[in-house]
């Protein structure tokens, strides 16, 4: 009896995380028609990412020193350079 009940809940458990999942969707759905949903800002603005181009055509420093310089990590350095590129 008590595995059955156990059964039962887990089963409106799921149904529930089902509704919620749905739900979040069919908002994001919403949103991003609306032009609300956008991602994760950029770290960097428009005229550091140009400075940052710049400095680094210039061939005086690494990645890592970009990097540091500007507060960002190598990754967002390394977009950014490929952002640029093409």
């Amino acid at each position: 009896m008590g595995k059955m009940f156990f059964n039962i809940l887990a089963t409106f458990a799921e149904f529930e995380a089902d509704l919620i999942r749905m739900r979040t969707r069919e908002g994001m759905a919403i949103a991003r028609a609306k032009g609300k949903l956008r991602g994760k800002q950029r770290k960097l603005s428009d005229k550091l990412q140009k400075e940052l181009c710049r400095i680094h055509g210039t061939g005086e420093y690494s990645i890592s020193d970009l990097a540091e310089v500007f507060s960002v990590s190598s990754p967002s350095v390394y977009r950014t350079l490929n952002r640029h590129q093409n």
